[in-house]
């Protein structure tokens, strides 16, 4: 036992520096398809299913794992792109986008994961689990313009982009409270990590410039707790659900003049509820529903409203150079207030299903489908170049290999998210119209692309 407790520790060490470096944008929006490998060959099914529990499962599931232990790292492959189409008005208080396509680099990403299950009793268990969200991570270079300068997406120089990084320790109690019935609780510890480059042509529209872009990484911790059920509501046939609060994290503060509410980032509030069916001793079959609360953040759900970004518009036949060819906005809400623009994301519902089948000695076959609720619409397109998890629709399968008899098993999964893209116009440019000078409709358009491939192994025992 002390030597298992030892080699736990040691991992711990080790993937936690593996989560601070290896990261990138994730699925559901900017959470996981799945947690866990076996869940993650099923679509990221399994709230109703026991073996799926430990790793950010549902905390009810526990109590029937039995005693084990985990390790897993996945290969995460996003490949994300952005389209400006239309040459910028180049006019006066217009914010326009250079014409292309640019293609986002880090495009290969290791997410580790590890957990371990003790039973207490016969009727208690306790567990621990370190884990990742993924997060959203871009890193668009600049383009080489015919003179030989660059030009990145907003303007600079060089490099634009974010990248947000998401660690989370469970610890979780699982109680058989009657026959066939459990309940369990997690605790969460979260940790995030966030950097935004390239932004500077944002800086009129900011509350604190000097807090909005290049101040590298900065970090803020939290915390929220989850609570799970799970319980057999006929022969063969299981209803399982959680609810996690809203986590409570502390500001960003060399970003307070980006995100609302002065660097606020918590993390929303979800909750899952599904069923699982054992048609026989080989086949089981099950289905999730889940809902993200992204509302629930300011910094993520408020919308962009490109009339209350200027802090002044200037003055029909006015000089640009001339402050006093201005009017002041009175309808001013700059980034990093409380009424600030984030990424415009909408709570989303995601259906999620799944088989196992065990009909093969020593083996375990998995296989899933995925779908998700769009959380960026068209008139939200320009911030989320910067975050475009438009992903929807996920393609997954796996398998686990029995090792003898010792209680150790291999598992794979292999999660394809299919090509999704939204479209929208970029709501901070214009055409004018060249007698009047005022704007007559939209200038360009920004579409969002993205694909993406992950691999995952673990290791039980």
């Amino acid at each position: 036992m002390k030597q298992t407790i030892k080699i736990i520790i040691a991992a711990v060490v080790v993937l936690s520096g593996m989560f601070v470096t290896n990261q990138a944008m994730a699925t559901d929006g900017y959470f996981s398809c799945g947690y866990g490998t076996q869940s993650k060959g099923m679509g990221g099914v399994g709230i109703a299913w026991y073996k799926n529990s430990l790793i950010n499962g549902n905390p009810a599931g526990l109590v029937s794992l039995g005693k084990q232990y985990s390790i897993s790292v996945g290969l995460f492959n996003p490949n994300r792109e952005y389209t400006v189409t239309g040459n910028p008005s180049m006019m006066p208080g217009t914010f326009g986008l250079l014409p292309g396509t640019v293609k986002s680099d880090s495009k290969m990403f290791v997410i580790p994961s590890i957990g371990a299950n003790w039973m207490l009793n016969d009727k208690s268990s306790f567990s621990i689990a370190l884990f990742g969200n993924g997060g959203m991570n871009t890193d668009y270079p600049p383009t080489t313009l015919p003179d030989g300068s660059k030009m990145g997406t907003f303007g600079s120089t060089g490099s634009t982009g974010v990248n947000l990084m998401q660690m989370f320790l469970g610890v979780s109690y699982s109680r058989n409270i009657a026959k066939n019935h459990s309940f369990g609780i997690t605790g969460l510890i979260a940790y995030q990590m966030f950097e935004a480059k390239g932004l500077g042509a944002f800086a009129p529209f900011s509350s604190a410039p000097d807090k909005l872009t290049d101040n590298g990484m900065d970090n803020a911790t939290g915390f929220g707790f989850k609570l799970g059920y799970m319980g057999k509501l006929a022969k063969g046939l299981t209803l399982g659900a959680s609810y996690q609060t809203m986590l409570y994290m502390s500001e960003f503060d060399d970003y307070a003049g980006l995100f609302a509410e002065q660097g606020d980032f918590n993390i929303p509030s979800t909750w899952t509820i599904g069923l699982a069916y054992e048609i026989n001793e080989d086949w089981a079959v099950m289905a999730d529903f889940k809902r993200i609360n992204y509302t629930d953040v300011a910094s993520v759900s408020n919308p962009m409203d490109p009339m209350a970004l200027p802090p002044a518009f200037l003055n029909p036949g006015g000089n640009p150079n001339n402050p006093a060819d201005y009017t002041p906005n009175p309808n001013h809400v700059p980034l990093g207030a409380d009424n600030g623009a984030g990424f415009g994301w909408e709570d989303i519902n995601i259906l999620k299903f799944g088989m196992e089948y065990s009909g093969i000695k020593d083996w375990t076959l998995r296989a899933g489908y995925s779908h998700t609720e769009q959380p960026i619409q068209s008139s939200e397109v320009l911030f989320n170049i910067l975050a475009p998890g438009v992903i929807e629709d996920h393609v997954t399968f796996g398998f686990s290999k029995n090792i003898g008899n010792s209680g150790k098993a291999v598992h794979v999964a292999f999660c394809y998210a299919l090509p999704a893209s939204v479209k929208g116009y970029n709501p901070m440019d214009y055409e004018f119209d060249t007698n009047t000078g005022m704007p007559t409709g939209h200038n360009q358009t920004i579409n969002l692309d993205m694909n993406q491939l992950e691999i995952d192994i673990a290791f039980t025992f």
